[in-house]
C-alpha cells in the first residue's frame, strides 16, 4: 500500500446521518446506501487524490463516452462485522484482480491495490456504524468504473471515473426458482466480454430473461452459441449434482470467474464432496433428470450465495427437480459453511477473510 495515496485521501462527512432513519431489518437488496462514496478520477494519463465524500448525484456531460459506447465495469463484494465488531472483507484480491482484467478488456485504465482495497477500507472505516451484526447481515460493496471524457468519436475514453458505493444488506431467501434452458439467445460468445463485469453483460441479458419470465420462468441458464453446454444461470455462475458428483462449467471467454463459485469448488472439495470442473452438455442434463440421477441445481454469486433451482424447462419439456432433505443438500450445506465462514463463526483455513 501506498501511505501517501491514503494519507492524502480528502475526506468530508455529511453534517447529518440517515442511519438512525434507516430501516436495517427491511432493506431491499441494492436499493439503499451509505452517507458516503469514495471517488478517484482518471485524466492525463494517471490516477488522481482519493475522495470519500457524501453521496450525492454525479454531474456528466451528455457527451460522456459511457453513454455512447459503454466502456462501464464493475465488482460485487460484501464485508461483514463479527461479533467482536471487527469488519472483515471476504477474499477482496480476487475483486482487485477481476475488476483490472475488465478494466483491461474494455480499453480502460488499471486501478493499483492502494485505490482500490486501501480507499475501500477507509471508506467502511467511515461507516463502521452501517455494517451490522449477525448471521445475514453484510454491507454490499459496489466498485464501478465509467468513462467520463465527452464526445462522440467512437474510441476509448481518455478519462475516468472510479467509485465506490456502500449497501446494508440482509441474506435473501427467495426460494426456489424455476430456469429455462436458452436454446436461442446467448449471453456471450468466444473472444467477447463474457468474462469481463462489463455493464453491457447485463442489460442484454434483460430481454430474454423478460420473456422467460413472461412464460413463467424465474431466470435462464445460458448455453454457449452453439446451444450444446451449460455455463451461467442469469448473472450468476451454476452447478450441477448428478448423484454425489459436483460438476460446473470451467471458466473461458464467455463464464465469468465468480468469486463465489471459485470459493464453493475449494470448500465443496475441502468437505470431501466429489467436484469435476469441465464442460457441461445439456443432453448429459437432460438425461440425468429423465433417469432421476440429477440431485440439484444452484446458482452461486455474492449477493444470494446461492440459489436453488426446483426444476427447468427445455424446449417444450419441463423437468421437476428431486426433493432432496435439507441435511442432504450440497447446496445448502456449501451455503451454511461459506456463509459462517464469511462471518467469522467458523475458522478460515484457507485465509479468505481480511480485517479491515
Amino acid at each position: 500500500m501506498d501511505l501517501n495515496i491514503l494519507n492524502n485521501l480528502k475526506l468530508t462527512k455529511v453534517t447529518d446521518s440517515k442511519i438512525d432513519s434507516f430501516d436495517f431489518e427491511n432493506v431491499k437488496f441494492g436499493a439503499k446506501f451509505t452517507d458516503h462514496m469514495l471517488t478517484c478520477e482518471y485524466k492525463n494519463g494517471e490516477w488522481g487524490a482519493l475522495e470519500i465524500k457524501p453521496y450525492e448525484p454525479i454531474t456528466l456531460d451528455p457527451s460522456a463516452r459511457v453513454f455512447h459506447y459503454g466502456q462501464a465495469i464493475f465488482e460485487g463484494m460484501k464485508a461483514y462485522k463479527d461479533e467482536n465488531s471487527d469488519i472483515w472483507l471476504f477474499r477482496p484480491d480476487e475483486n482487485f484482480n477481476r475488476f483490472n482484467k475488465s478494466a483491461t478488456r474494455l480499453a480502460m485504465p488499471t486501478i493499483d491495490e492502494t485505490r482500490f482495497i486501501g480507499g475501500l477500507k477507509e471508506l467502511i472505516k467511515v461507516e463502521n456504524q452501517w455494517v451490522k451484526k449477525g448471521l445475514g447481515n453484510s454491507l454490499y460493496i459496489r466498485p464501478f468504473m465509467i468513462a467520463t471524457e465527452s464526445g462522440v468519436i467512437a474510441s476509448p475514453s481518455n478519462e475516468f471515473l472510479f467509485c465506490i458505493l456502500l449497501s446494508p444488506a440482509k441474506s435473501y431467501y427467495s426460494g426456489k426458482i424455476k430456469v429455462q434452458i436458452a436454446d436461442y439467445f446467448s449471453r456471450a460468445a468466444n473472444g467477447g466480454i463474457g468474462a469481463a463485469k462489463a455493464a453491457g453483460n447485463y442489460s442484454a441479458q434483460f430481454y430474454p430473461t423478460k420473456l422467460a419470465q413472461e412464460a413463467g420462468y424465474n431466470q435462464i441458464i445460458w448455453t454457449d452459441s452453439n446451444h450444446t453446454h451449460l455455463e451461467e444461470s442469469g448473472t450468476m455462475n451454476v452447478f450441477f449434482r448428478i448423484n454425489d458428483t459436483l460438476y460446473t462449467a470451467p471458466t473461458s471467454d464467455r463464464i465469468l470467474d465468480g468469486v463465489t463459485r471459485k470459493s464453493l469448488i475449494v470448500l465443496a472439495q475441502h468437505l470431501g464432496y466429489d467436484v469435476k470442473i469441465e464442460p457441461v452438455k445439456v443432453e448429459n442434463i437432460i438425461e440425468a433428470a429423465k433417469n432421476g440421477s440429477l440431485k440439484e441445481i444452484f446458482g452461486a454469486g455474492t449477493a444470494a450465495v446461492i440459489n436453488q433451482m426446483e426444476g427447468f424447462a427445455y424446449k417444450d419439456d419441463y423437468y421437476e427437480l428431486p426433493n432432496v432433505a435439507d441435511d442432504e443438500s450440497y447446496a445448502l450445506q456449501l451455503k451454511n459453511e461459506l456463509t459462517k465462514l464469511q462471518n467469522k463463526l467458523i475458522a478460515d483455513p484457507f485465509n479468505w477473510t481480511v480485517k479491515v
